[in-house]
């Protein structure tokens, strides 16, 4: 999708009225488009040789505009009704997005990977055009949360099963975020350390004993 970054020429009877008509257009308010006066028009003598005023007129490059104009395109293509809310981070580059929805299950996909590709996409499409860089982290219904507390809870688990055994146990191929919390989880404990193996998608976690 193109974001909305190019001009749009519009011609009225007066500058007021082109910019008037250029914000209905562009779907937004006064204080979210820019524009330049091509032409300031005239009324000419008794309607003689009238000239309309042209502007060139479109939206400021708003980052939270450009995430919810793509995440809207990608949830109409998919047939979905998705409310989406935004917010910045005071002091940060990092723009937060939570999805709400009847079906949120589908946007997730099996493991989050449907909502990673999302978040990978959003991301691609809004710097694309940015003069800044910003991150944007999506989420739903508090998904990320709770995967997190589900795979420390499992690295916790597989931790004792390594030391009841003392044999060595394989997770399943996860995504670098989900490594993370696995050794992250268990970077603190005496008795196992951890380690990755195989090459993306298959890279997994491996939990041994320490020697």
């Amino acid at each position: 999708m193109v974001m909305k970054m190019d001009y749009i020429e519009i011609s009225a009877k007066t500058v007021d009225d082109a910019i008037t008509e250029a914000i209905i257009k562009l779907g937004t308010t006064h204080d979210k488009i820019e524009y330049e006066v091509i032409e300031k028009g005239s009324a000419g003598f008794l309607g003689i040789n009238r000239k309309d005023a042209v502007i060139r007129a479109r939206r400021k490059n708003d980052t939270n505009d450009n995430i919810r104009d793509f995440l809207e395109s990608v949830f109409k293509a998919m047939g979905l009704t998705v409310t989406i809310q935004i917010e910045k981070e005071e002091d940060s580059n990092v723009v937060n997005v939570d999805l709400k929805g009847d079906d949120m299950g589908v946007l997730i996909g099996k493991r989050g990977q449907t909502l990673d590709a999302l978040q990978y996409l959003t991301n691609l499409a809004v710097n694309k055009n940015s003069e800044e860089y910003v991150k944007v982290k999506i989420d739903t219904e508090d998904y990320r949360k709770r995967r997190r507390e589900t795979l420390e809870n499992l690295a916790k688990n597989i931790a004792y099963k390594v030391k009841r055994t003392k044999r060595p146990v394989s997770l399943e191929p996860m995504n670098p975020f989900e490594r993370r919390v696995i050794h992250s989880t268990l970077q603190n404990d005496k008795f196992v350390t951890t380690h990755s193996e195989g090459e993306e998608p298959y890279r997994h976690v491996v939990v041994t004993l320490k020697k």
